[in-house]
């Protein structure tokens, strides 16, 4: 039986470790050439080895932050596959020192150029191409926050995370005409290595009560999936025992 993404090439920014490389394990297991990208090359290196035993796989070193660089990648994709079917945007960062009392400008400014302004050079980047092939799929990783700020995600995160909302909406409201549609990811507490920026990093016992990364890889398998004639406008994943809900974000760790 032929895999349900034969044929189809996903780009993953932000592909090496947590959502990003859950979401590559999964489209690459249902047959999609699946291309990672990341700022780390031993981190992309590592992923990639995971990916080849489970389908087929590439990486680039890219840093989302350089639209040049971004640009040139698309290009490099294009040219050796024909096509980008589909793009996720996993790539996103925070700072350790993230309110207003401690956050700096050049922190702000690193969290908007990854979170916003590269997931918008990589939209820009793919989009001539899926114009041209009349189908695409963009999946962009919001967050909790970017329905639903806190003080525990920051200003800079909020921010940007609640941009990614509008800058979804927009794809789809100005290229659903061309076969092209946008998801926007929401999810909240996700066991994965961004915790360790947090000013209170959380336990290992509270880790296991979060979302886990595999959980978001299904989630992305679950929207590529759907037929192309329709689209999943946003899709918001939190986790049963919800501490945005309950309290304790901030509780010390056990020791």
């Amino acid at each position: 039986m032929t895999a349900p993404l034969t044929g189809q090439v996903a780009w993953i920014t932000g592909g090496g470790s947590g959502i990003g490389l859950a979401g590559a394990m999964a489209l690459a297991q249902a047959g999609a050439h699946v291309v990672i990208s990341g700022r780390n090359a031993a981190t992309n290196a590592s992923a990639l080895a995971a990916l080849q035993a489970l389908g087929s796989a590439e990486d680039l070193l890219l840093d989302v932050a350089d639209k040049h660089a971004v640009k040139a990648a698309v290009q490099q994709i294009l040219d050796k596959h024909g096509q980008i079917d589909i793009l996720v945007t996993s790539a996103g960062t925070n700072a350790t020192q993230r309110n207003f009392d401690v956050v700096t400008p050049e922190a702000w400014d690193d969290v908007v150029a990854i979170n916003l302004s590269g997931l918008f050079y990589c939209v820009h980047a793919v989009l001539p191409a899926m114009r041209q092939q009349q189908s695409g799929l963009i999946i962009n990783v919001s967050s909790w926050a970017g329905l639903y700020a806190s003080k525990l995600t920051g200003p800079a995160y909020n921010a940007t995370k609640r941009a990614v909302l509008a800058l979804t909406e927009s794809i789809n409201m100005e290229e659903c005409t061309h076969g092209i549609r946008a998801t926007s990811l929401l999810p909240g507490e996700v066991a994965t290595p961004i915790l360790d920026k947090r000013p209170v990093p959380p336990s290992a016992e509270q880790r296991e009560l979060m979302v886990q990364a595999e959980d978001m890889g299904q989630a992305i398998l679950f929207v590529a999936q759907m037929p192309a004639r329709t689209c999943i406008n946003e899709l918001i994943i939190s986790p049963t025992f919800n501490r945005f809900y309950t309290g304790g974000l901030e509780t010390p760790p056990k020791r």
